[in-house]
């Protein structure tokens, strides 16, 4: 713990009086950095906000909030709080992550502070970093997340990066310090959790110290992504100009920096946060590019759309009119709402995202086309069918969503799936008899 401290005290530039805003969410790792930055709060007359987010998903989230206000209310520390009332569906954990930032940024701006503390630890890197290569992602993204981001005026600090969980919750036992427990957590339909469950115990036994090992591997890539970074500044101008892609400039540049390319495109579109993009979609924005045909396009997340026209490549949103389509399931379908619906030889997946059938009960191939009027599927579990427009509505799908949300159906025109919200009385349980397996992301 020692080094932590050293590392506030010397590495990140704290002066007397300067102000920390603290992603506090309640939990032993925020409240162990809370209680840290409350003892240099006394030596050098800090300034502390901490900000809290009920993401408003448990019962126990109100209690939560009561008894880190008291602590802070205890403590002379300021306390700032939202609660999410709504949420949309897209992924939960990216939105929130959104949400989340937008109200640290907020903060730092209305007190003019210097940084912004958040207490990721070395657990948290570990799962990261192995989720981006499981996803598959940029060599910053790779990278996990750095200790130390600068922003525009005020920096990004991660002091508990160097600990693991075992190493905080041993330090807030030892120092009486009162903590929340996230019952979800324990629930592995969540990814990070399935890691956190399962690799990590792993990865410890073979080497204790695994979590330094990791960090020397972010701080490794991040080295090099850096160096790319400065090689691609010096060329992306001259490719890309005006939302367009020159082709003929852009393929005389090495892969790596056409990729670095690509990727900076997209962080334009998407911020800084890359969670919904992965390979797949890249190497989609490529087979266009290296496509024969003139004029073609491909779909990514939330809206946007990769336009080729003969030598240039442009990156727009779908306008609200949408064209009706039909596509045959082969093996990869790139859908016009951003996402993908594949065929995969092997999955633990149980959800609504992915679906088993047996080709003896159904009438091949398979297609994905979007909504039609009438439309109904016999869902899974339940006695008689239901119309697609009323789980759209029970489900809260965004009007704009549902005339391209994906309906899957055989070639006699029974659907099968509805993917992400609802599968028909055809899917089958992972102990059942099938041969198809459809995955959508």
């Amino acid at each position: 713990m020692e080094e932590v401290y050293d590392f506030i005290r010397t590495k990140i530039g704290l002066m007397p009086n300067d102000t920390v805003v603290i992603g506090v969410s309640g939990g032993p790792d925020s409240m162990a950095l809370l209680h840290i930055m409350k003892e240099f709060k006394k030596t050098l007359g800090l300034r502390i906000v901490c900000a809290h987010v009920n993401h408003n998903v448990r019962i126990e989230s109100e209690q939560e909030r009561i008894d880190l206000e008291n602590y802070c209310k205890i403590n002379n520390i300021i306390f700032e709080y939202i609660k999410i009332d709504k949420w949309s569906m897209d992924n939960f954990h990216n939105e929130a992550r959104t949400i989340r930032y937008n109200f640290f940024e907020e903060l730092i701006e209305n007190y003019g502070a210097k940084f912004l503390m958040t207490a990721h630890h070395g657990d948290d890197l570990i799962e990261t970093i192995l989720m981006r290569i499981v996803r598959g992602s940029t060599l910053k993204g790779y990278s996990g997340f750095s200790r130390i981001v600068n922003k525009n005026n005020y920096k990004i600090v991660r002091p508990l990066l160097t600990l693991t969980k075992d190493e905080i919750l041993d330090f807030v036992t030892k120092n009486n310090i009162k903590f929340a427990i996230d019952s979800s957590n324990n629930e592995d339909h969540y990814t990070r959790n399935r890691y956190r469950h399962v690799v990590l115990p792993f990865l410890k036994n073979e080497e204790t110290n695994v979590h330094k090992k990791f960090l020397k591997f972010s701080e490794t890539l991040l080295e090099s992504s850096n160096y790319i970074d400065i090689e691609t500044d010096k060329v992306i101008n001259k490719v890309f100009q005006n939302g367009q892609l020159n082709l003929n400039k852009f393929l005389e540049l090495n892969h790596v920096i056409q990729t670095k390319i690509i990727y900076n495109i997209l962080e334009k579109i998407y911020g800084d946060d890359l969670l919904i993009i992965g390979d797949v979609h890249v190497e989609l924005i490529f087979n266009l590019i290296k496509s024969k045909k003139s004029n073609s396009c491909v779909y990514l997340p939330n809206g946007v759309v990769v336009i080729k026209s003969y030598d240039e490549i442009s990156f727009d949103y779908i306008d609200n009119e949408y064209e009706d389509y039909c596509y045959k399931i082969d093996n990869l379908v790139n859908l016009p709402n951003g996402k993908i619906i594949e065929v995969v030889s092997s999955s633990n997946d149980t959800t609504n995202n992915t679906i088993r059938l047996n080709s003896k009960d159904i009438k091949l191939p398979l297609y994905v086309r979007n909504r039609h009027n009438g439309d109904k599927i016999v869902v899974k579990g339940l006695n008689g069918s239901k119309k697609i427009n009323d789980i759209f509505i029970d489900e809260k799908i965004k009007k704009s969503l549902r005339d391209i949300w994906p309906i899957v159906l055989d070639n006699e025109g029974n659907i099968v799936w509805l993917p992400g919200l609802k599968k028909s009385n055809l899917d089958k349980e992972i102990t059942e008899e099938y041969d198809i397996i459809l995955r959508y992301y």
